[in-house]
């Protein structure tokens, strides 16, 4: 599966720290241009998701084409998901703005697929409100003690992420029978991994902050 922009100077706010020069012989680092590949496929993937809504609504909600192709620009924009971040930070492409739009593109595109599933009768809204409400917690939760520590992005949270995509895409699909019954045991499986790895972030906030506020006492 987010950082603010600094605030701009006025006239009459202190000058802005000068940076260290670089060691000699050896180049300042340019800064990382804002368009550049990773930000265009997040930027993507957000463009995306109103076209995938369209396609899930469009006539009942419920014609084979459109649920396919429903099903295949959501499997797009997943992929996407999958290259913008690794791209980023193999050429040294992370800027504040991908911090930004990254998650809101991967929530935006879940929820809306979660959401439009449940309004069309093909998924409990509880499983919905279980998902959307982790994502939404958690990230307030990130809120509150990013400026005690930094909690990395673990391997339960990539398996949640990817066990959520593809029980969607195959919920997305007109199948039936056995199919359908095996993209609804994924979303069971999503649904664990959601409550479990939620629960295991909120454990390690809590060793932040209260890590965080020792440190900042014992100074």
């Amino acid at each position: 599966m987010s950082v603010q922009p600094d605030e701009i100077g006025t006239h009459f706010s202190e000058p802005a720290p000068l940076r260290p020069a670089p060691p000699a012989g050896q180049a300042e680092p340019a800064a990382v241009p804002l368009m550049n590949i990773a930000n265009v496929l997040t930027m993507a993937r957000i463009a995306i998701v109103p076209l995938f809504v369209a396609a899930l609504f469009a006539g009942d909600g419920h014609e084979t084409s459109w649920r396919i192709t429903a099903a295949a620009l959501f499997g797009l924009a997943a992929i996407t998901d999958r290259f913008d971040g690794q791209l980023a930070r193999k050429y040294g492409l992370v800027t504040d703005f991908g911090k930004l739009a990254d998650p809101i593109a991967d929530k935006a595109l879940i929820g809306s697929a979660l959401i439009g599933l449940s309004v069309l009768g093909d998924l409990a809204w509880w499983i919905t409100l279980v998902i959307c409400g982790r994502e939404i917690a958690i990230t307030l939760l990130r809120l509150a003690v990013v400026r005690r520590g930094v909690i990395p992005a673990g391997r339960g949270g990539k398996l949640k992420t990817l066990v959520q995509s593809v029980a969607i895409a195959v919920l997305l699909l007109p199948l039936t029978g056995a199919a359908a019954t095996a993209g609804m045991v994924l979303m069971y499986v999503a649904v664990l991994l959601t409550v479990v790895t939620g629960l295991d972030y909120v454990g390690q906030a809590a060793r932040v902050w209260f890590a965080g506020g020792s440190r900042a006492r014992g100074r």
